[in-house]
Order: C-alpha cells, then sequence, then structure tokens
C-alpha cells in the first residue's frame, strides 16, 4: 500500500498550501487595497491634525491620534494578518488578546513612571544649568 491515498496521484500534493488549521481565508487584491486605502488615511489623519494645528488642545489632539492608531492597529490585523475569532482555532485571537493586555500594562507602567519623574524632578533655574559641565 502506497503513503497516498487512493485518490491522490504521485505528483498531486494533498494540500499544497495547507497551513496546518488555518480557517481563515487570505486576502484577495480587493480586501488588501482597501486595508491599505484605510492605512493612508488613518495615517494622513494625524498627521494633518499635528502639522496643521487643527485644534488648540494638545491633549485633544494627542488622545484622538492615539484613538486613530488603535483603529489603525484594528486595520492592520483584521485585512493583513487575517485575524479572527475561526482561524487557528481561535488561538490566534488568544495570543493577541495576551499581547495587547502585555503591552498595555508596559504602556500605562511606562507613562506613570514617566508622569512621576516629571512630577518629582527638582526644577533647574538658569543659574544651575549654567554651572552643569
Amino acid at each position: 500500500m502506497s503513503a497516498h491515498s487512493d485518490h491522490e496521484s504521485a505528483f498531486e500534493p494533498h494540500h499544497a498550501h495547507s497551513h496546518h488549521g488555518d480557517a481563515a481565508g487570505h486576502g484577495s487584491f480587493k480586501s488588501y487595497m482597501t486595508g491599505f486605502i484605510l492605512s493612508v488615511i488613518l495615517t494622513a489623519i494625524p498627521f494633518w491634525l499635528v502639522m496643521g494645528g487643527v485644534l488648540d488642545s494638545k491633549l485633544l489632539t494627542a488622545v484622538i491620534v492615539m484613538g486613530i492608531g488603535v483603529v489603525q492597529i484594528v486595520v492592520h490585523v483584521i485585512y493583513f494578518l487575517h485575524m479572527n475569532a475561526r482561524s487557528e482555532g481561535g488561538w490566534t485571537l488568544m495570543a493577541l488578546i495576551f499581547t495587547i493586555v502585555i503591552v498595555g500594562i508596559a504602556l500605562a507602567g511606562s507613562l506613570w513612571v514617566m508622569h512621576h519623574l516629571n512630577t518629582n524632578m527638582m526644577p533647574m533655574t538658569h543659574e544651575m544649568m549654567k554651572n552643569m559641565p
């Protein structure tokens, strides 16, 4: 008995493009172009907000830029990485959630440390800066 099933010949592989449980389809040209156009728009808007000084509040501008950044991450995950709840039996989604939690903890901790360092730094006067080596 051969290693191949009755319906396969030696020249026709069983699954030429098998990805071991990959239930998600690969993107079409249309979906890649949609993702690309959305990515360009989601990059141009924050650039315009910052470089054009559109909003008077720097805090509001920063919040909008970060929000658009989160939307852009979602666009990349959906259109370019093809992650959804079905691919790899849900494990890629679990890995993504775990990664988001770890990155969130690292960013929040970094911002917290930088804020407290800035708050607790001793203010420097011009005299002190002149005497520095």
